[in-house]
């Protein structure tokens, strides 16, 4: 089964890290990474650019409206996310665990709708 495991975390803390530590941080990330296309679990998976860059597309009543940023103010922003394929929601969880972002931030794990016969 397919499953999404979409990163947040606090841009604000990130970009107050040293040097060092945010060289860390993608090492871990390149490692774990390295480690789930080993174990067959990764099927996809991109860091974001800053939420400062997003655009809200909506449409009300045919009429395209943008705005600058996005949709909610929160504490954690998306960052990121990997698609991965496990066995059950457990296996999903457990790669989801090691995602280096967990440490400081948040994992959430969504399982893939499947597409209905057309």
């Amino acid at each position: 089964m397919k499953y999404l495991c979409l990163i947040y975390d606090e841009e604000k803390k990130l970009n107050t890290m040293s040097k060092a530590d945010g060289e860390a941080m993608m090492g871990e990330y390149f490692g774990f990474t390295e480690g789930i296309k080993k174990s067959g679990h990764y099927l996809g998976g991109n860091a974001l650019q800053p939420v400062q860059t997003a655009t809200t597309v909506r449409v009300r009543n045919g009429k395209v409206s943008t705005t600058d940023g996005p949709f909610a103010e929160t504490q954690e922003q998306l960052g990121g996310y990997y698609l991965i394929e496990a066995k059950d929601l457990n296996d999903a969880i457990q790669v989801a665990s090691r995602i280096p972002g967990a440490k400081v931030g948040t994992i959430e794990v969504r399982p893939i709708a499947p597409v209905p016969p057309r």
